[in-house]
């Protein structure tokens, strides 16, 4: 699958991750991961931490593929509000998905000073508006949901809004506790850390097929063979070919980088922006102050590869942010497009399906794919080694 196009801020700014050879002959470890993007980095680096001897392939150089379409918001708040997610899921499952994502906030932080390099991680406040008034009454049930299981969010209506911001919009909700992150400096971060614990990492190495022999997994690549005990699966939407469930929907996203802004008048404290309509427009600053806006989400995953069509996306996401912040002249400078996915519940999902022992996925949809790939490695970690962990009931497959 071809999961992006378009020159992206990331691959211009970073050099490339490796290079890293090609596998070949055979090979035996505990873990085999199957993915070197952000996902697969932190799973790999979290198997390594845990004392898993892991081999990590990936039929691309690493990083270039969903990684580098990202735009690295880092958010505890999933696609769906907790209002709609508890009525889908049940409270307990909602409320431990959303706390498991402000976790995930704080555990970034931790992770970049363990890694000692900062991969451009940044406390954020944000900013979700309501796009139409139809939708302030739920902004406000789900400020008082929020609030009444312990998240620290602020409603804002439309004057205390226009107070902080030039955002013409009904209501907003307001909260400090969220970040952002540069997702290719993390990713070499991470493999560069595991493959000093011993990782081994493989490029252009594509898996043909994964299947079990005996107690263990046997994986083949074009070149040679590795033997594994389980097998983590997380090629991000490329995954979806190994399993055999409609778990999401494919579609297309869009994303526009400006040349560094002049000033930020009308958006306070560099906050990541969203609002309610579905798709919805997206907004955060870069560590040089330049404008990452995103959004425009179409139903093909392969619309990115129309360049006329990327185009016209870029255009009326500039337009956006014009209407959104209309003291800030937005020069384009980079335009991209990348396969996107949507579960129906907002969340991933993460673990075995049913009857695929030792074969784990992390599948991380919808706007919160990186704080899903922290999570996934934390749990998918504790399930290798036999620790308990509660999360797991919320993200596994059958729900």
């Amino acid at each position: 699958m071809d999961l992006r196009s378009g020159l992206s801020y990331w691959r211009a700014k970073n050099p490339s991750i490796g290079p890293f050879p090609k596998f070949e002959g055979e090979a035996e470890c505990d873990v085999a991961v199957v993915g070197g993007g952000i996902t697969g980095a932190m799973i790999a680096y979290h198997l390594t931490q845990s004392g898993q001897s892991a081999v990590l392939l990936d039929k691309r150089d690493l990083g270039t593929g969903s990684t580098a379409a990202s735009t690295g918001l880092l958010m505890y708040e999933m696609d769906e509000l907790l209002v709609d997610l508890i009525e889908k899921r049940g409270e307990n499952a909602a409320v431990l998905a959303y706390r498991c994502g402000l976790q995930a906030i704080d555990e970034f932080e931790q992770l970049v000073a363990d890694l000692g390099f900062p991969c451009g991680f940044a406390r954020r406040p944000s900013l979700h508006f309501a796009s139409r008034p139809a939708d302030v009454e739920s902004l406000r049930r789900e400020h008082e949901c929020r609030r009444a299981h312990g998240f620290n969010v602020e409603f804002l209506d439309a004057g205390a809004l226009r107070e902080r911001s030039s955002i013409a919009a009904p209501a907003a909700l307001y909260s400090l506790d969220d970040a952002q992150i540069d997702p290719v400096q993390l990713t070499a971060a991470l493999l560069s850390r595991a493959r000093e614990g011993g990782l081994r990492i493989f490029g252009g190495s594509a898996v043909q097929h994964v299947r079990p022999v005996g107690d263990a997994h046997l994986l083949e690549t074009d070149f040679g063979r590795v033997t594994a005990g389980s097998v983590v699966l997380a090629g991000g939407y490329e995954s979806v070919n190994w399993v055999d469930q409609n778990l999401a929907k494919l579609q297309t996203t869009y994303v526009v980088t400006s040349e560094p802004l002049l000033s930020s008048a009308g958006w306070p404290e560099a906050c990541l922006v969203w609002e309610t309509a579905h798709p919805y427009f997206y907004a955060r600053q870069t560590q040089e102050g330049r404008a990452m806006i995103g959004g425009e989400d179409s139903d093909s995953a392969e619309d990115h590869q129309d360049s006329n069509l990327v185009q016209a996306k870029a255009e009326r996401l500039q337009r956006r942010f014009h209407e959104l912040f209309p003291a800030l002249p937005f020069v384009p400078a980079y335009a991209w497009a990348g396969t996107f996915a949507e579960s129906k519940d907002g969340l991933a999902y993460i673990g075995s399906p049913p009857g695929r022992d030792k074969q784990y996925f992390a599948l991380g949809y919808g706007g919160n794919g990186i704080t899903f790939g922290l999570i996934a490695a934390r749990l998918i970690a504790d399930l290798v080694v036999g620790r308990p962990n509660e999360a797991a009931a919320v993200f596994r497959f059958g729900r």
